[in-house]
């Protein structure tokens, strides 16, 4: 695991508590709460940036190209 990949799994999990915690308290706290969310949506943006999509693959033609023979 690199180093990276290990910043956003600590990201998501940190930002993950954060905000469970300032929700599952009697009064709520907005900034924790916000920070905390804002920390979880910040790992997994980076973390989604790393994910190859679907529509990346490049297309293959079933028509092949013939090489020119040189006179």
């Amino acid at each position: 695991m690199n180093i990276s990949r290990s910043i956003n799994f600590f990201c998501i999990v940190v930002g993950g508590l954060i905000a469970f915690y300032a929700n599952a308290q009697q009064e709520q706290n907005a900034y924790l709460l916000i920070g905390g969310i804002a920390l979880l949506m910040f790992g997994i943006y980076r973390t989604s940036r790393n994910i190859p999509s679907k529509f990346d693959k490049p297309e293959e033609s079933f028509v092949k190209t013939e090489k020119e023979d040189e006179v």
